[in-house]
């Protein structure tokens, strides 16, 4: 990961802050600091993407299905496919952030991020 700014560092004043990194792969992540005072760091980010894109590849392959006239009932179970993937994957986006952003947090003693989790599970869940 190549990044720009200083991502380790606080401000003594509690002044929010926004930095970027650029990921090996190109793909930029913009994030602020001011709301709460973890680093984000996550493993899973390529698996993610990968996931991202053969569900996106899956669901134009449902859309051709779809306009060339295809039996519902296929559509329908290519659909509950994409679903369960999607799925997968904020679990493990879930996993991650457990594992390295609200551990860091904790570590840090900002509070805030488990209330976040809890908004972000309630969210995910729905």
């Amino acid at each position: 990961m190549i990044e720009e700014n200083t991502p380790n560092h606080s401000h003594e004043d509690g002044e929010a802050h926004i930095h970027t990194h650029v990921l090996d792969y190109g793909t930029t992540v913009t994030h602020s600091h001011g709301e709460h005072g973890h680093h984000h760091s996550h493993a899973q980010t390529k698996a993610v993407l990968n996931r991202l894109s053969r569900a996106i590849g899956h669901l134009e392959s449902i859309k051709r299905m779809v306009e060339d006239g295809r039996d519902c009932s296929e559509v329908l179970i290519q659909l509950s496919a994409v679903k369960s993937a999607i799925n997968n994957t904020g679990k493990i986006i879930l996993q991650d952030h457990i594992e390295h952003c609200i551990v860091d947090a904790v570590e840090h003693g900002d509070k805030d991020a488990i209330k976040e989790l809890e908004r972000a599970i309630d969210r995910f869940m729905k």
